[in-house]
């Protein structure tokens, strides 16, 4: 919460949102080539299907990084406000307000003077802008969503570009889509301390599953 200009430089994007949009748009492109038919799809019909996954990727990535934007200013909006209402509380008060903004958990542990420990070091933070306003790197974390999204597409259409024969150019565009599951489940687990290899796995199986709910569904 404390001046944007005095903050340390952060990475812009965070593992979980860099894999978490690369799924997204995977798992939109997977609904297209899910949807063709290996045994009555023409050329035609599979320039139709590259051209709609990557328009839908596109529109998605855009509507993404907005989204990314609007929650960036949510965010910053709220610490402000927070910052406002500690200053103004006194000291019972504030400590609830710092309470109610841990986990649960977090909070359960601290007693009083861990609680106004916190509250104090807060108070005395520098003023914060009276606006949130949106800086280059918020700009460059929403140039990073919307690439994201749709870079994604083009493992999974780039072998129809390779191969004539469609049922095999189906079958190498899945075997890539499974792989880079399993690469964002590793790299999700790696991430938070536990098994990569069960990450990997599991995000394999769950990406799968996802794909033919959506498809069935009329994704």
């Amino acid at each position: 919460m404390a001046n944007a200009e005095n903050e340390k430089p952060a990475r812009v994007l965070d593992p979980i949102d860099r894999v978490s949009e690369v799924i997204f748009g995977l798992l939109m492109a997977l609904t297209f080539t899910g949807s063709l038919s290996v045994a009555t799809a023409g050329q035609e019909d599979v320039r139709t299907m590259m051209l709609a996954a990557l328009g839908c990727n596109i529109a998605w990535g855009l509507a993404d990084a907005v989204m990314y934007l609007v929650r960036t200013v949510t965010e910053r909006t709220r610490k402000q406000t927070l910052l406002a209402q500690l200053r103004a509380a006194n000291a019972a008060s504030g400590q609830r307000l710092v309470a109610d903004a841990l986990p649960p958990r977090l909070a359960d542990t601290l007693g009083p003077e861990a609680l106004e420990g916190m509250r104090r070091g807060l108070v005395g933070l520098p003023p914060a802008p009276a606006r949130s306003r949106l800086g280059p790197s918020d700009f460059k974390g929403a140039l990073g969503v919307f690439l994201l999204v749709v870079l994604a597409t083009f493992p999974v259409v780039i072998p129809f570009l390779l191969f004539r024969e469609t049922a095999f150019a189906l079958r190498v565009s899945n075997a890539l889509s499974l792989a880079m599951l399993f690469a964002a489940g590793w790299t999700l687990g790696r991430h938070a301390g536990g098994s990569a290899w069960q990450g990997g796995l599991a995000m394999a199986v769950t990406g799968a599953v996802l794909i033919g709910a959506i498809i069935a569904l009329g994704g």
